[in-house]
């Protein structure tokens, strides 16, 4: 089902039919600040394999999006001050993070490295879902090697009955990635400039070096 979130009542009728497919391991697609995001809930396995096999991507950790910022110590053993202090400056917004979680999560991302990318997006519909949800895996609404969808009605083109709920909410306003930050190690490293700009970024934490990785 397509909701037009656009319009009060069917906005409320989305949201419910989301929030009731994710805690029932089943695939929505949501708006973002940059482009519309294929989500599942972050601590069910099938969910999150589901969203995969619905993308034809490789088995890659998917990012996890989140409502609240206060979430995010749930998630994290020990946040280094470089990310609370981006986190303060730059969220809800264009900033994913690469942080450790913490060990005793009983989610299966498709990675046992430990580390996870986080982000809080600046938009009403993903954060009323995400309050009610909890921390689900994003990613962008699209078949690998596609286009991202701007809009659900495009997403919807692309992956079908795979989903349950659709929420439109327009055409994406700013369809740039964000930008991600990887905190795992000693000195916060910028893996990719999206939305936020490396100028930006060092007036928040000066020693934020670039990725040598080409």
């Amino acid at each position: 089902m397509l909701y037009d979130c656009r319009s009060t009542a069917d906005r409320d009728r989305g949201i419910a039919a989301a929030i009731e497919a994710v805690r029932n391991g089943e695939l929505v697609v949501l708006p973002t600040d940059t482009v519309y995001g294929i989500g599942a809930d972050a601590f069910t396995p099938y969910a999150v394999r589901a969203l995969l096999d619905a993308k034809d991507a490789p088995h890659s950790p998917p990012p996890v999006l989140i409502g609240s910022r206060h979430t995010l110590d749930g998630l994290v053993f020990s946040l280094p001050a470089a990310a609370r202090d981006l986190v303060e400056a730059f969220w809800p917004g264009a900033l994913t993070i690469l942080v450790q979680h913490s060990a005793s999560l009983r989610w299966d991302l498709g990675d046992d490295s430990g580390v996870v990318a986080v982000r809080m997006p600046l938009h009403p519909v993903a954060l009323e879902v995400l309050r009610e949800t909890g921390p689900m895996a994003v990613a962008s609404a699209n078949k690998f090697g596609q286009q991202p969808a701007l809009t659900a009605d495009e997403a919807r083109d692309q992956l079908g009955y795979s989903v349950r709920a659709y929420l439109e909410a327009g055409p994406a306003v700013d369809p740039v990635p964000s930008t991600i930050v990887d905190l795992t190690g000693d000195v916060p490293v910028l893996v990719r400039e999206g939305g936020i700009g490396l100028a930006k970024l060092r007036e928040v934490v000066p020693e934020l070096r670039e990725s040598q990785v080409a």
